[in-house]
């Protein structure tokens, strides 16, 4: 018989309340255990780790939060705007909210009942929400649904719908080491089984079936990418085992090739290949053989690589206009390869992979990064001045002899940045933390002040969330001080009185229409808790977008003599 919905809506919960991950991960692994279907058992892994759907799929169930919660309004028969509406608020999660409606409102009670859903049917309803189109009819799917489930299943349903996590502190590596647990197979043989196969499902059964090394890389599924660490959090002992490349202010880049056929993939596996069909025209010239490149898309105008801000304005447009592919012209430009004629090279080392990429960006004359010796740290320093004049973010370190770290950020790669900038800052927000963090706010949403701006009514609006770059300590005395200052409590997060003043270093400054900003920043971390400083000392918004400006009308160094890539 077919494994219920709701054993694991249960584990879920169970995974939930418990703290610390190796015992999180024993949970799951009892559980996969005790699945005898093989179909069971690939779905309990995808919706535990992935969502509705693989992510080798390209599915999604496509439903709004909006869509979601107006469902939920109508099925507990209370005003969305004056009832639902105020209650996620108080509670901080829209899915929580619904199940604590559907557990306590009579009207809402009357209209659900266990109905012993299996796995393979929750699966069905996710592939019914994705085939079908309208709010009406996806509200009416979701309305059939729910009468069918505990309100704890609906809580976990709509969570996974939403794909990724699932917001119980078990993310997709601990998905991973709960299949290795759970059929006793070694943890890196899963993990490689997984990056190959692209699904947590599929590397589950290959597990359970002791066929791991049958685990087989086709074309067009995406490659968890390898990683950097920042150089400072890694001691380098001989810097002469690393080259070096100019690291690009663009966006990270995934191009799987087979002659006429190209898709595109981002850093977090979304297919982008409409959003550049230069690119696509670029890589059909060449009718090149079947072959996966790790590279950047950038900007690429005059000889010189342009700002990532102008980037952005091609980011997420599906079918751009003639107007914006000759204003933002991009080209990809590669710095690995991982596939070559039906062979995955992984395993080979850095140098060997760069070899056969150089033979290839010699034949089909391709654009592949510069590479650079490097033997102390006056040549690092050097070769970081040049990447800063040619407009570039810094440089990559690589280690000679490593193989490609898929989704892994170790010591072969190291990033050597600057700041793009800091702002003096105030905690607007206080969120609870997880993990080691539990039982601390540790995460924080920080104002800029528009006191003054005639644009806005309130003192202060959001401009980042941060969650590292202060010690134990400072975290433990921000905890204090927000007890005094607390206003109102939404579930897990906090509305604080703006007194505590933060300088906030980041990387960069990115537009985002979607904030009252207009923008947020990349990679923000507390530089200093600034307790010297008051809220009247606050960076303001026009602040914010004359750095945007300055950055954007930076001289940049045409990268003629000294390239930081090389195509002829």
């Amino acid at each position: 018989m077919s494994q219920s919905f709701h054993s694991l809506a249960q584990l879920a919960q169970s995974v939930l309340e418990t703290r610390g991950t190796n015992a999180k991960i024993k949970l799951a692994a009892e559980y996969f255990r005790n699945l005898d279907d093989e179909q069971d058992l690939r779905l309990a892994a995808q919706f535990l780790g992935e969502g509705a759907f693989s992510d080798v799929s390209g599915k999604r169930a496509s439903v709004g939060h909006r869509t979601i919660a107006l469902q939920a309004a109508e099925f507990c028969e209370i005003d969305y705007d004056m009832v639902f509406k105020p209650s996620r608020t108080a509670i901080g999660s829209a899915s929580e909210t619904i199940q604590k409606l559907f557990e306590n409102l009579p009207e809402a009670k009357a209209k659900w009942s266990a109905g012993n859903l299996t796995l393979q049917q929750i699966a069905d309803i996710y592939e019914e929400l994705y085939i079908t189109s309208g709010r009406d009819a996806k509200q009416q799917i979701l309305q059939n649904a729910w009468s069918k489930m505990t309100p704890l299943e609906t809580k976990f349903f709509i969570r996974i719908m939403g794909g990724g996590s699932l917001r119980i502190g078990f993310e997709t590596k601990s998905v991973v080491n709960a299949i290795s647990k759970a059929f006793k197979k070694d943890l890196e043989s899963v993990r490689y089984a997984h990056m190959i196969t692209g699904s947590l499902g599929d590397t589950a059964v290959l597990a359970k079936n002791g066929n791991l090394h049958k685990a087989t890389f086709e074309l067009f599924h995406p490659l968890s990418f390898m990683l950097a660490s920042p150089i400072e959090s890694r001691a380098v002992e001989n810097l002469e085992q690393y080259i070096a490349e100019e690291k690009f202010d663009g966006m990270r880049c995934q191009a799987h090739i087979e002659g006429q056929k190209i898709e595109l993939y981002s850093r977090d596996l979304n297919q982008i290949t409409t959003s550049f069909p230069e690119i696509l025209d670029f890589f059909k010239e060449r009718n090149l053989p079947e072959v996966v490149f790790d590279g950047e898309i950038c900007v690429f105008k005059e000889n010189t690589i342009l700002p990532f801000q102008l980037l952005q304005k091609r980011m997420g447009v599906k079918k751009p206009s003639k107007k914006l592919l000759s204003q933002y012209p991009v080209l990809f430009i590669a710095y690995d390869l991982l596939y070559l004629d039906g062979k995955p090279l992984f395993e080979d080392s850095l140098l060997k992979r760069r070899e056969k990429l150089e033979e290839i960006a010699d034949t089909y004359n391709l654009p592949v990064t510069s590479q650079m010796e490097i033997g102390s740290q006056e040549d690092v320093e050097e070769l970081f001045q040049r990447a800063l004049a040619h407009g570039n973010e810094g440089l990559m370190l690589k280690l000679k002899n490593s193989t490609y770290e898929y989704g892994q950020r170790r010591k072969s790669w190291l990033k050597v940045k600057k700041p793009s900038g800091s702002l003096d800052t105030v905690i607007m927000y206080a969120h609870a933390g997880s993990g080691k963090r539990g039982g601390k706010y540790s995460d924080f949403t920080l104002g800029i002040s528009v006191k003054d701006d005639e644009r806005y009514e309130e003192e202060f609006i959001p401009i980042g969330k941060a969650y590292g770059g202060y010690s134990n300590d400072e975290l433990d005395e921000i905890n204090k001080r927000i007890k005094k200052i607390t206003l109102e409590r939404f579930g897990p997060t906090l509305l604080l009185k703006p007194e505590i003043m933060v300088e906030l270093e980041f990387e960069d400054i990115q537009i985002n229409k979607r904030t009252k900003a207009g923008y947020t920043l990349r990679l923000p971390r507390f530089k200093a808790i600034r307790w010297d400083l008051a809220t009247k000392d606050a960076d303001t918004l026009k602040d914010v977008e004359r750095m945007f400006q300055q950055k954007l009308d930076e001289e940049r160094e045409a990268q003629g003599r000294n390239p930081s890539f090389v195509w002829e």
